[in-house]
């Protein structure tokens, strides 16, 4: 099933159009990158999620023929861009470190991406506590690599974003654990919460899916819906079962099958005493 066969089909008629996505180094994971804790990875990327490059405008003609063309336009509203920039500078602002990079492409994209940039730094005058830094996408890709503890809270257009969130999936271990949410922050419509790993047909049927994205979503979505103490609970939960090895799934490189992590986390939450 293609993006355009139900997420983007959900995301972009209820204006979801914030895609938050949490990354940082659970307990009992370790990262691919050597050395690195987690007091060194704790992310969150800010993916903008109703236009850009996955704005469905474009076309193919002369189906077929040697001259057949096919567009892809992507697509920079200013009031696009403003939001999420407005966004994702409140939510830098509200985590401990108040730091925001703005991932770029303008030394190649002269036109969405100036405005990205342009937008961005009109913006940021109105969060003179935000210490914000902006990158170029190919390059954010080693920041995150090298110096992961530089980065705090990121912002990205749809396709950037997409792309970055899934490295940052990795480098904390595995995108089997990583939560997304899909937010209308006005609350004018529904907002929709999901692991980021897509449907994974490969291993259909199979029972080793790690469910811990999927928790680990319902944690957003309760936080969403203003129940932070139950949202700490279910995260204290997800926390004391990959501390234990032997609850890390195939992506992990462990063994347990996802009926065992599901019935840990539950036996978790049923034994929360705090």
């Amino acid at each position: 099933m293609t993006l355009w066969g139900l997420r983007l089909a959900i995301c972009q008629p209820f204006d979801q159009y914030a895609n938050v996505r949490p990354t940082r180094i659970l307990p009992g994971i370790e990262s691919p990158l050597r050395g690195v804790t987690a007091e060194d990875l704790d992310w969150v990327i800010v993916r903008e999620n109703s236009e850009g490059e996955y704005a469905g405008q474009g076309g193919r003609s002369h189906r077929g023929l040697p001259e057949e063309v096919a567009t892809e336009v992507s697509i920079f509203t200013r009031a696009g861009v403003a939001r999420i920039m407005r966004f994702a500078f409140h939510l830098a602002q509200s985590r401990p470190r108040k730091l925001l990079t703005v991932v770029t492409k303008s030394n190649a994209q002269r036109h969405g991406m100036v405005l990205w940039d342009e937008i961005a730094r009109e913006v940021a005058g109105d969060f003179p506590d935000v210490t914000w830094d902006k990158m170029l996408v190919d390059a954010m890709t080693v920041r995150m690599t090298l110096n992961p503890r530089s980065l705090d809270t990121i912002v990205a257009t749809n396709l950037h974003a997409d792309i970055l969130s899934d490295l940052a999936a990795a480098l904390a271990g595995s995108i089997g654990i990583a939560p997304t949410a899909n937010l209308n922050p006005e609350g004018r419509f529904p907002s929709m919460f999901e692991p980021i790993h897509g449907s994974a047909f490969d291993i259909t049927g199979k029972g080793i899916a790690n469910p811990v994205g999927t928790f680990w979503s319902a944690v957003m979505m309760l936080e969403h819906l203003g129940e932070p103490m139950a949202a700490a609970r279910l995260m204290r939960a997800i926390e004391r079962v990959t501390a234990d090895p032997a609850l890390h799934t195939p992506d992990l490189r462990g063994t347990a099958t996802t009926e065992m992590v599901t019935d840990a986390v539950c036996a978790a939450i049923l034994g929360d005493n705090e």
